[in-house]
């Protein structure tokens, strides 16, 4: 692979991995829920779960970076 083609998948990756973060911390997703008070407390998202959503979130960033 030519240096400028990797340089090229580096800047997307880079690109994608700064919206991820942009997004999950604006959106809240990957943090965990506060506890609150009253009935019907949602259980916590478990940490794999958090993991899952955060890749998924990365590769369909880096998927519209890529322009696909």
């Amino acid at each position: 692979m030519e240096q400028s083609a990797l340089n090229a998948a580096r800047r997307d990756e880079d690109i994608a991995l700064d919206l991820m973060k942009t997004i999950a911390s604006t959106t809240q997703v990957g943090k965990p829920t506060p506890p609150s008070t009253g009935f019907g407390v949602a259980a916590a998202p478990k940490a794999d779960d958090q993991v899952a959503i955060l890749l998924d979130l990365y590769k369909r960033c880096l998927a519209a970076v890529a322009g696909k």
